[in-house]
């Protein structure tokens, strides 16, 4: 069966899975920076703690999230014909 996820494939669909979720939050952070007008006051040049905290606050749960998945995800045995 060419398309099992066995070895390495396992861990690096999942990091790379929550990869691609983290930079999708990422950009949806500087957005809500750069147009939310409550945020934008906060941070102006996205130079400011507020900007950082919540990037470091979001890439800190992904890390977690991501050290989680890798260790959870497992695949059933196949079955076979």
């Amino acid at each position: 069966m060419p398309f099992t996820w066995g070895g390495a494939w396992r861990w690096i669909y999942v990091v790379c899975a929550v990869l691609a979720l983290y930079l999708n939050c990422f950009v949806a952070v500087v957005q809500s920076f750069l147009k939310v007008p409550a945020l934008k006051v906060l941070a102006p040049t996205q130079k400011e703690p507020p900007f950082l905290m919540a990037q470091q606050a979001v890439m800190a749960i992904f890390v977690v999230l991501g050290i989680l998945a890798v260790k959870k995800f497992h695949v059933g045995p196949v079955a076979t014909a």
